[in-house]
Formats: C-alpha cells, sequence, structure tokens
C-alpha cells in the first residue's frame, strides 16, 4: 500500500498537476505564475522607493525650514530628484518670473504659485503611482483567470467520463485537481496585489499630503516676502 500511497501523492503534486494539464489550463497557469513574480517586482521594488523617498523628504523639507536664504538652499538642491525639490524648484522658478519686472501683481503671483506648485505636486504624485494599476489589474483579473482554467479542466473532467463511460474517482480526480490548482494561483496572484494595492496607495497618499503641506507652507512664505515688499 505504502508504494501506491507514494505514487498518488507524486502524481498530485503541483508540478505533476501542470505536466498532465490541458494546453489551455497550462497556459493560464503559466500566465498566473507569471503575474505573481511581476506583483512581487512591482511589490518590492516600489515599496523600497516609496520608503526611502519619505525619509528622505523628511530630510529635505527639515534642512529647508532650517535654512537661513532659500535661494541658497535651492542652489544647493536645484539638481535633486526628491519630489519636495520639484515642487521647491517649481516655486522658486515662478516666483523669480513673477516678480523680475518693475511692478509686482500681489494676487496674480499668489495664484501663479499657487498653481505651479499644485501642477508640480499632482505631477509627482502621478510618477509615483507609476504601475500601481497593474497591481489593481492584477488583483482583479487573476481570480477570473484562475475560475477560467477552473471551467475548462471541470469541462476536460466530463469529457473523459463521457469517453470512457466511467464516473470513478481515478477518471474525475485529475482534471478536477488541476482545475481547483488553476483556481489557487490565481488566488495566489490576485491576494498579494490586492494587499500590496491598498498599502502602497496609503504610502503615495501621505506622500501626496506631505507635498501639498510643503507647497502650502512655501506659499505662504513667499506671500509674506510679497507683503514686504
Amino acid at each position: 500500500m505504502i508504494p501506491n500511497l507514494a505514487t498518488d501523492a507524486a502524481t498530485m503534486s503541483p508540478l505533476a498537476l501542470f505536466l498532465q494539464a490541458d494546453i489551455v489550463v497550462k497556459v493560464v497557469m503559466v500566465g498566473l505564475l507569471c503575474a505573481s513574480v511581476w506583483t512581487w517586482g512591482i511589490i518590492i521594488g516600489h515599496g523600497i522607493r516609496l520608503k526611502r523617498i519619505a525619509s528622505k523628504s523628511a530630510k529635505f523639507e527639515q534642512d529647508f525650514w532650517a535654512a537661513e536664504d532659500i535661494d541658497t538652499f535651492y542652489t544647493a538642491h536645484r539638481s535633486s530628484t526628491l519630489p519636495t525639490a520639484k515642487v521647491l524648484g517649481a516655486g522658486v522658478a515662478e516666483w523669480r518670473r513673477s516678480t523680475s519686472g518693475k511692478s509686482v501683481d500681489r494676487d496674480g503671483t499668489r495664484a501663479r504659485l499657487a498653481t505651479t506648485m499644485g501642477a508640480a505636486a499632482a505631477g509627482e504624485v502621478d510618477r509615483l503611482s507609476d504601475r500601481l494599476n497593474i497591481l489593481a489589474t492584477i488583483g482583479s483579473v487573476a481570480p477570473f483567470v484562475g475560475l477560467f482554467g477552473t471551467v475548462w479542466g471541470i469541462m476536460r473532467s466530463f469529457t473523459s467520463i463521457a469517453a470512457q463511460q466511467n464516473t470513478s474517482l481515478g477518471v474525475v480526480a485529475p482534471g478536477i485537481a488541476e482545475a481547483l490548482f488553476a483556481t489557487a494561483l490565481g488566488l495566489f496572484a490576485a491576494i498579494p496585489a490586492v494587499i500590496a494595492y491598498n498599502r502602497l496607495s496609503h504610502g503615495v497618499n501621505r506622500l501626496e499630503a506631505r507635498l501639498h503641506r510643503f507647497a502650502d507652507g512655501f506659499h505662504a512664505t513667499l506671500s509674506r516676502e510679497l507683503e514686504a515688499d
């Protein structure tokens, strides 16, 4: 009895289920495995990136508010690729353009500063959100792709029953096992994608709020400069 049990266990292993599966189910399985690898690549890469940006942005803001001269600070950090630095650069550039003439429209300058820094912040958020839509797509589509493999495997099992006119478990089990394995792969790809999408989106939202707070604070500083002039 022991050899038979070992043979059955080997037959029902994930690799054996894949090798025994119909070509359509194999394509589904390979596609879901690729989606799972892609998902984890995005999760790891994006998670590390957001954590690094958040840490560096906090340090950048601390140094900025402690700086005595904005122009000197901007000149020293103008090559930075941090989102906060991009917002700062947009604000400084608009300030210089708006105050370069003989007469300064204070209300117009304030409005242009708000619009320019708001647009810069939105652009940086879009850049940070890049590829998160892939996680959302995999999270919503993968279960249905796995379900398609399940339906196809069950149809193949019924075909085997009809061809052999035999309803024994030995005839039905392989096709059903392949079908359920496709469903499992679909969930294996979808669950981490959904969790990661929600978590990473939360991280992006926090960075977006940080950018807008910095833009508002910088706008208030420049507005005071206008009043002093």
